[in-house]
């Protein structure tokens, strides 16, 4: 994947964590730390949508690892903010 490509699953990704935090009412990560804790939700019905909210974060944190990767890699090429957008479009 390239820095674009990231950077749109990054983006698609926030989308729906947001729909998840308003439909809630709290951040993503207090809510993940919760999940991977093992707190049950105390609905049954929202059995669901917290396994699919905690899949939804934990990939939103493997791309954004992705984007810093590629950040890095292409900061050792080109120093410049300048260099960095080229690179990235």
């Amino acid at each position: 994947m390239n820095l674009q490509d990231i950077l749109s699953d990054i983006h698609a990704l926030e989308e729906k964590l947001l729909i998840f935090e308003r439909k809630y009412g709290i951040r993503s990560e207090i809510f993940y730390a919760s999940y991977i804790s093992g707190e049950e939700p105390e609905n049954d019905n929202w059995l669901l949508d917290f396994s699919e909210w905690a899949s939804v974060y934990k990939t939103w944190l493997t791309r954004q690892a992705d984007y810093r990767n590629e950040i890095q890699k292409v900061q050792k090429k080109r120093s410049s903010i300048s260099g960095l957008i080229r690179e990235a479009l």
